[in-house]
């Protein structure tokens, strides 16, 4: 069953960053705080910790592999209900680099340092993809349903 956040007014927050590690260090700390006021920290705790770790990994990758000088990135964080999934957290990040999307790759070797973000955002998301932009530009998304289960401490 999934919880049905009353959504009195729209709940939607974009901000825009440089493609730098700052840049991506600012933005996770937005959505943290973005989160926050939204109470998904105190209501939805997996779900909450789940989305930074999201956050955090697309805007490393939106630095590291869609970086186009001069060109920053977006985040778009936004909750909506609908009848069929309940609440739904979605986060997207679009970077300027439309000609190089992300794939899931093959499993990574234990000593590989690189290459398990996309693991991470497949296992910790409900669902996740890419939307072309135009011009020449991508946006990757991850949705996380928030349930019932996920405000119950005692959950298994």
């Amino acid at each position: 069953m999934t919880t049905q956040i009353p959504l009195d007014r729209p709940r939607r927050h974009t901000t825009l960053h440089t493609a730098t590690p700052k840049g991506a260090a600012l933005c996770r700390r937005i959505a943290r705080r973005q989160l926050t006021c939204w109470g998904l920290n105190s209501t939805h705790a997996d779900p909450f910790h789940s989305a930074l770790l999201i956050v955090a990994e697309l805007a490393t990758n939106a630095v590291l592999h869609g970086r186009v000088p001069g060109r920053g990135f977006e985040l778009h964080l936004s909750l909506t209900t609908t009848a069929r999934r309940g609440t739904t957290l979605r986060i997207e990040i679009s970077d300027p680099r439309g000609d190089s999307p992300p794939v899931l790759p093959t499993a990574p070797t234990p000593h590989a340092q690189s290459g398990r973000g996309l693991f991470l955002i497949s296992a910790l998301s409900d669902r996740w993809g890419t939307i072309p932009r135009h011009p020449n530009a991508k946006t990757v998304w991850a949705e996380l349903d928030l349930t019932d289960a996920d405000s119950t401490p005692d959950a298994t």
